[in-house]
Order: C-alpha cells, then structure tokens, then sequence
C-alpha cells in the first residue's frame, strides 16, 4: 500500500501540465503572461461503475447527467480533472482519442467503432497565466499516455495552476484499507484537486483543518500573523474537484452514497465548503475487482443488501478525501508569488 488512489485496483493516473518560469497571475487591469495549468486523467483497466454527485454553486462539467443511477450507461472508461475552466472540458476529447485507438468504449457494431465514456470537471485557473493558456485536447491525449501507478502530487496535472484560499493548492490523494468489520479487505482510495475559495487552515493556529496522515509540528506565531497579512484570493478562482474509487463491487446507487460521503472529507478540509463561488464536484469508481473478507451482515429484505459494507466504504470516503485535500496543500509549491504552506508555515519541515 503506497497510500494513494492507484492502490484500488485497476486504476492508473497520469499528469500533464504547462508552466513557464515567467508566469504572473491576471488583475482588472493587467493580463497575466505564461503558462500554470494541466490536466490529469484517472484511467480504469475495464469499465467501472460510476456516479458523480456536484456540490458546489458553479460547476464545470462534462457527461454528469450520464452517471445517474437511473440511466442506461452504468460504467465509464477514464475521468479526467483539468484546469481551464469549461475550455479545459476539450482534454476529455484527447482522452477520448487515446482510449478509442485502443478499442476502448462503448461497442457500435464493428471493433474499430467505440465511443468511450469519460466525464471530467474543471477548476477555474484562468487568471493565472495568459487567459488563452488553458488545457485542450493534446493536454488529455498527453496524460492519457502518461497514466501508472505512481504519481507526482502538489503542482503537478490539474494542480498546477490551483490556489487553496490564501495559499497554493495542487494535487492530493490517499487511501485506506478496511481491516475488520463487513468491508475487511477492501480499499478506498482519493484524489483531489484543491483549488477552494475557504481556507485549508484555522487562521488561529495555522494547523491544517484536514489531517494529512503524519504528525507536524504546530506553526509559530509568528508564522500565523504572517499568514494573516496575505492578500485575499480572488474569489473568482475556485472549485474543489476529485474522485474517490473503490475495489469493491458496488452498484451505480452505491458508488453515488461514496460519491455524496467524499464531501464530507471536503468540508473537514476546508472552511467553507460547498460555497455558491465554488463548483466542488466528487466521482466515485468501483472497479470490483476485491471481495470483502468479512462476515456479512444480514439485513432487512427492504434495505440494500450490501448495506453494511458500503457505509463502511462511506466512512472510508470520507477519511481518505480529508487527507488528500491536506497533502494537496501540504505537497504544493509557490507559483507566481502565491505562496505554499511549507513556505508561510516554515517550521513544518522541521
């Protein structure tokens, strides 16, 4: 276990950002030069069930309406996450083109006539760089190609360009094993795109309001006065994006309760959540490729019959999207003056 969401099996992601040294962040009455974007692309091995549920008040989205439980297609090919607003949607297309020279996606009659299924979010970046610097479809072709198991995480693919409130936002993940109880065995894992209009932090401490997983030393006052004294982030450049995935073989109803109990992870991480200025938007993955190895539940014939093991999954969900927005802030590094947490809280690295 590497603690990351490629730890479900059957899942790979791949990064592809653009950045320039030169890169400045946009104002009313100056536009921003160079390049602070990317995409990232989580691709399954086989079809996977799928479901999203969308949160926050301005979402950018592709194919949500497919993953309603109630409609026809059940299972996707890939999701991807971007940066560039509703022009970053375009890197699902190269996505899309990468899966269909490998004969992946929805048969049409002949092995070379397929489409894929590849819903994708975006965060809002475009401030940061040149307004014409967004992702298309070479950047999800790129990170189509890129995808494994091990992955950069902090400023990296759709990251690159995100501001966590005061701070520098980026790419996190996580994931955990249940190792008792009905969903003994299986795992859980997260990755997220932090680029919220809250704060990751208590103003009052410095401590990050999510928990990364390891033990960091409290922050000096003086590091938190300092914190205090940055500019507030445009409101403007916002949304929290991810998806939670699962080796449990769950149905498109329960992917959607994995999807709904990430945001609670969202909202321990981040203060506020949800907001109307943010378009947070959570994926949920069940490859069913594990069994559970503990003893079933029985359950009322009226209720679910896998009931037990998905609220375990659930509490798992939660757990794990917490820790990915933490070390999204927490691996994150200064871009065009917008500062990381490592850089204003120093004594963490000690």
């Amino acid at each position: 276990m590497q603690d990351r969401l490629t730890d479900v099996a059957g899942l790979t992601v791949g990064h592809h950002r653009a950045w320039t040294p030169d890169v400045t962040v946009a104002t009313d009455d100056r536009d921003g030069v160079g390049w602070a974007t990317g995409t990232t692309v989580v691709l399954a091995d086989g079809p996977a069930v799928a479901a999203v549920d969308v949160r926050g008040g301005g979402p950018g989205t592709r194919e949500t309406d497919l993953l309603d439980p109630s409609h026809s297609v059940q299972r996707v090919d890939a999701i991807v996450l971007t940066g560039g607003s509703a022009y970053g949607l375009a890197a699902a297309d190269g996505v899309m083109r990468y899966l269909e020279e490998h004969g992946r996606g929805v048969a049409m009659g002949r092995p070379d006539r397929v489409v894929p299924i590849v819903p994708a979010a975006v965060i809002f970046d475009l401030p940061l760089g040149a307004w014409a610097s967004r992702p298309d479809a070479s950047f999800g072709y790129a990170a189509a190609t890129a995808a494994a198991s091990e992955f950069e995480q902090g400023s990296a693919g759709a990251g690159t360009g995100a501001r966590a409130g005061v701070l520098k936002g980026g790419v996190g993940t996580a994931s955990a094993t249940a190792t008792d109880g009905p969903a003994a065995g299986l795992t859980v894992g997260a990755l997220v795109v932090a680029n919220p209009v809250g704060s990751a932090f208590d103003p009052r401490t410095g401590v990050l309001w999510g928990d990364p997983g390891v033990a960091l030393p409290a922050p000096t006052a003086d590091e938190v006065a300092a914190a205090a004294a940055l500019a507030a982030k445009d409101t403007s450049l916002n949304t929290t994006i991810g998806l939670v995935a699962t080796d449990a073989d769950l149905t498109a109803s329960g992917c959607r309760r994995l999807a709904v109990a990430a945001h609670d992870g969202l909202a321990r991480a981040i203060r506020p959540a949800h907001s109307p200025l943010d378009g947070d938007t959570f994926f949920a993955l069940a490859t069913g490729r594990a069994t559970p190895r503990g003893e079933a539940v029985p359950v009322d014939a009226r209720m679910m019959p896998d009931l037990a093991v998905l609220d375990a999954l659930c509490a798992l969900a939660a757990v794990v999207t917490e820790r990915a927005i933490a070390r999204a802030v927490l691996t994150a590094t200064s871009i065009a003056g917008i500062p990381a947490y490592r850089d204003v809280f120093a004594s963490i690295r000690a």
